[in-house]
């Protein structure tokens, strides 16, 4: 049964007679919205525009929900959260592509030993640091020299910071094969 309350609710909302909203209520059990719906359906209220979407163009700022608030709020800071994760996945996919198209080798005089993306070495770094540094520090004393191969890494700079970290290897392995004389 529906209360006088649940009636002029449906009327204010509906725009129907008492008895229309009261015969409308008793038929959906006192569900005000399904009451809604079952007057549409019979043709005596209209359907909302756009198929019952809410659209909130040509609203002002006060009139929106406040998830389309914060939106807003978000839009003012210069980006949505979606379009910050694309810019870093699009970043990442760049990184990993560079990694993957340069290369680390380690040179045994002027012979290549080994080759691996550098992508792999940014992985060994990351996961078995205290492994892979001192296996490279150790290399530098049995005489290895390591390089940057590729189109962005393989230029003279980089490979001379690598040489002359080599160099400073080799002098100490030097002077302490000269004390031991």
């Amino acid at each position: 049964m529906a209360t006088l309350d649940q009636v002029e609710k449906l009327r204010e909302r509906a725009n129907v007679g008492y008895d229309e909203a009261r015969s409308a209520l008793d038929a959906t059990n006192g569900d005000i919205l399904e009451a809604l719906i079952y007057l549409e359906k019979q043709g005596k209220v209209t359907p909302p525009a756009g198929g019952g979407y809410y659209s909130s163009e040509g609203k002002t700022e006060s009139d929106k929900g406040p998830e389309q608030k914060s939106e807003k709020k978000c839009e003012s800071g210069g980006e949505s959260f979606k379009d910050a994760l694309k810019r870093f996945g699009r970043f990442f996919g760049k990184l990993i592509h560079k990694g993957n198209v340069n290369n680390f080798e380690v040179l045994k005089g002027q012979e290549s030993r080994i080759s691996i993306p550098v992508t792999v070495l940014a992985l060994l770094l990351l996961f078995a640091f205290w492994i892979t540094v001192p296996l490279l520090v150790i290399g530098l004393f049995f005489g290895f020299r390591y390089h940057f191969q590729g189109p962005d890494l393989g230029i003279k700079p980089v490979n001379n910071a690598m040489d002359s970290a080599a160099s400073a290897a080799e002098s100490i392995k030097n002077s302490i094969n000269n004390e031991k004389k």
